[in-house]
């Protein structure tokens, strides 16, 4: 049998003297030596890199035009503003951007608790700095809040329904702020050529250390399951029914979330219950476009994808497709 005489750990364990909302610390024995590190090497990455959260992708502030202007009254100028949003820790219950809005006068020290207008919206720092508004100032703004994962450049954040005045910017969706994992040698019985796999993991708060373990984890397990499913084929047994489909039907099943579409072409189309890039062909551009907040430069990036994979709106995929039409 495959895992006869292969240890495997048993159990993770959490060190709960240590544990806060935004600290864990857990460990995993025995492994078989180099497997430590080939596990925690892959969560470390998939940790930093793939865990969805929330972030300030856009802002609107009264009299301000752009990112490098001051702000009449407030102390901090719109570039050390937006560095403050930037940092703050957001929980969204919603799939779709929501807009947090802000109105103060001073004198004020004004922190993230003071920014309000959806309930969707939960900041987990209320006491955040954000800015000092003087006597004489006032602050309002407005900050687009959406989901997505790791780091998404100001361009792609471009959001042309929300008009102008807006300045898009860069965001960090990941809760996970920091990974450590270390190797050390384990005894199974008289054995000591094992391993110890200890992983310390640091969020925001948005999610829990256990929470982001698990989220990583299950990712992993995900990804790894196609190379069982591809094994069982060759053994004969139908794992997915896919192994009789023709080429052009396996490229049709394609899920959209394995390409790298903008945070916010991918979420209209989510919304929109389009999954695959079947359910995307079969639409015209015009049934594109009526998705709610889809603009023109979400639809050239569709079509550069589709281009690219020798596809096009409009297909008849109903009895399949052949790609070399």
């Amino acid at each position: 049998m495959l895992w006869k005489g292969f240890q495997r750990p048993k159990r993770v364990e959490i060190d709960t003297e240590s544990l806060t909302p935004t600290y864990g610390k857990f460990s995993a024995q025995p492994f078989e030596r180099g497997f430590a590190t080939t596990v925690g090497n892959a969560l470390r990455r998939c940790l930093l890199s793939s865990i969805e959260g929330a972030a300030a992708t856009a802002v609107q502030i009264e009299g301000v035009l752009h990112e490098f202007s001051s702000i009449p009254g407030v102390k901090e100028d719109v570039t050390d503003v937006v560095l403050n949003l930037k940092q703050i820790p957001i929980r969204l219950h919603s799939d779709e951007p929501r807009i947090m809005t802000l109105d103060v006068s001073g004198p004020k020290d004004v922190k993230a608790g003071d920014l309000g207008g959806d309930p969707q919206i939960e900041i987990c720092d209320p006491e955040l700095h954000l800015a000092t508004v003087n006597e004489e100032g006032r602050l309002r703004m407005q900050v687009q809040v959406q989901r997505g994962r790791g780091y998404v450049t100001a361009d792609k954040n471009v959001d042309e329904s929300l008009g102008i005045g807006w300045v898009p910017l860069d965001s960090v969706h990941s809760p996970v702020k920091r990974v450590n994992y270390r190797v050390e040698t384990a005894r199974v019985g008289r054995m000591t050529d094992y391993e110890k796999l200890t992983m310390e993991v640091w969020t925001n708060g948005t999610i829990t250390p256990e929470e982001a373990v698990s989220l990583a984890s299950t990712l992993l397990k995900e990804h790894l399951s196609i190379f069982i499913a591809a094994e069982d084929a060759a053994r004969g047994i139908e794992a997915t029914g896919a192994s009789e489909a023709s080429e052009a039907d396996v490229l049709l099943a394609r899920n959209l979330e394995e390409f790298d579409l903008s945070v916010r072409t991918a979420n209209c189309l989510k919304n929109a219950s389009i999954q695959t890039l079947r359910d995307l062909v079969s639409r015209s551009e015009k049934d594109i476009l009526e998705i709610k907040n889809f603009g023109k430069k979400s639809l050239e990036e569709l079509q550069e994808l589709l281009g690219r994979l020798g596809l096009a709106f409009g297909m008849d995929v109903q009895g399949g497709a052949d790609l070399g039409a």
